[in-house]
């Protein structure tokens, strides 16, 4: 199972009343009801093309954003990247916004509006957090410990000797 199909699967539950799907980025307290296969595996195909979409402006992007801003930095003949950090962060920053950021932005609002005529609001439930809640504070746990390392290697790496 790849990235890609594990993203897609956690957009579907198990419910009381059938297979439901729950849009990311959207309330995730609210469902719709998948009536039949084709239309699952229509929506399956869609997240796929969304998440594949995001996933490239995030890879190229970031990329494309830190090699130019360590061209920008040096063309600025600044001396070395490493004694100005924060000018080099503030350069990817601004770049990674233009690049990312914006196309980004524009995916999630045709992906908004998309999404709507894969469902009908008359199929709306409610859904239960359940597993799927303990996994997100999980994953943010994960996260929040992974920054915290981070910072801490960054600051005994500058710090003078």
């Amino acid at each position: 199972m790849g990235l890609l199909e594990a993203k897609v699967r956690r957009n579907f539950r198990d419910e009381k009343v059938g297979r439901v799907v729950v849009f990311a980025r959207g309330g995730r307290d609210r469902g719709y009801i998948v009536n039949s296969g084709p239309e699952e595996a229509k929506i399956i195909s869609f997240l796929k093309m969304f998440y594949f979409a995001e996933h490239s402006i995030l890879l190229l992007g970031s990329s494309l954003a830190f090699a130019w801003s360590i061209f920008f930095t040096n063309l600025q003949s600044l001396g070395r990247p490493e004694s100005h950090l924060v000018r080099t962060v503030g350069i990817y920053l601004g770049i990674y916004t233009l690049l990312v950021g914006i196309p980004d932005w524009l995916l999630w609002r045709s992906y908004k509006t998309s999404f709507s005529s894969f469902v009908s609001a008359e199929h709306e439930v409610a859904v239960s957090r359940g597993a799927v809640g303990r996994q997100a504070w999980i994953a943010y746990a994960v996260a929040a410990l992974a920054l915290v390392i981070l910072a801490l290697s960054c600051f005994y790496l500058v710090r003078a000797k």
